[in-house]
């Protein structure tokens, strides 16, 4: 078979499973949403691990970085849903970070600064907004919980679309408007190829608002699109100028033909905290 092709039917197989497993886990429930989410948090802090110990020089504890990620989204998780045990969880989570952060005490690591920085850099950058994702979905009305599965997909929904405009539109068009978007990290992103899939990802919202009219208005719906096309952007950005540093391709190999885990998630990273500030803004 040829090379290419066979790259291409696996690109395609792991697309599939990929994004079944996303659609499949957010609208069966939201118990089910949660798992999807803490075990990403999970495969992409252990990702995020290995390439600083082999890439920038640090020696931090994977297995440690992954728990702590799957510990805070059970806890934002139990908040959410008024759940007992939230407080422990918290606890625990406090538990496991000043333990990363006593043991280069011990460790005699040539660098436990560089340690300490991708610990805690971890937890901002990957755990801290994927634990985010029930301030998306979940929502109490006195006693009541409401899972409203529309809102985690609709954003996932608005990233995909916004990605493949901005392809589409870039490569049609940028040489009749060549304005590179940021040439320094991402030489081949374009203005034209962004502004092309934020104008596709705001007709989406639209077709969404029309689907489901008793959720948020035209103007909220696109006001949700804005926010995830501009901050999934940066996202991508923010994950190509780490790469671009420490002079890799790809940040793993763990999605054949889609490259690892931060490379499929990079753009949520920045789009799920400012979604839920979207929301919060909004009074939901």
């Amino acid at each position: 078979m040829n090379p290419k092709l066979k790259n291409m039917i696996v690109r395609a197989m792991t697309g599939v499973v990929y994004v079944g497993l996303l659609v499949g886990c957010t609208i069966y429930g939201a118990h089910t949403m949660f798992l999807f989410f803490a075990l990403v948090s999970a495969a992409t802090l252990w990702e995020f691990g290995g390439i600083m110990n082999r890439h920038y020089g640090a020696s931090v504890n994977r297995g440690f970085l992954s728990l702590a990620g799957i510990v805070l989204a059970a806890a934002v998780w139990l908040l959410m849903i008024g759940g007992q045990g939230t407080a422990q969880m918290f606890g625990l989570y406090g538990v496991i970070m000043l333990y990363l952060l006593v043991s280069e005490l011990y460790k005699q690591a040539p660098d436990a600064i560089k340690n300490w920085s991708v610990t805690f850099a971890s937890q901002l950058y990957i755990a801290l907004p994927l634990s985010l994702m029930p301030l998306v979905a979940v929502f109490r009305t006195g006693d009541e919980m409401h899972y409203e599965w529309i809102y985690p997909l609709a954003l996932f929904i608005f990233l995909w679309v916004s990605d493949t405009g901005a392809y589409l539109c870039g490569s049609l068009l940028s040489r009749f408007v060549p304005y590179k978007l940021f040439p320094r990290i991402s030489p081949n992103k374009s203005w034209i190829g962004s502004i092309g899939g934020g104008l596709l990802t705001a007709g989406v919202s639209a077709i969404i608002s029309s689907l489901y009219p008793e959720s948020l208005t035209l103007l909220q719906w696109m006001g949700f699109a804005l926010v995830v096309v501009i901050f999934g952007t940066w996202g991508d950005l923010v994950e190509s100028l780490m790469k671009r540093q420490l002079g890799i391709k790809d940040s793993g190999n763990i999605l054949p033909g889609h490259g690892g885990m931060l490379d499929r998630f990079d753009s949520a990273l920045l789009a799920i905290p400012a979604s839920v500030i979207y929301f919060l803004m909004l009074g939901m």
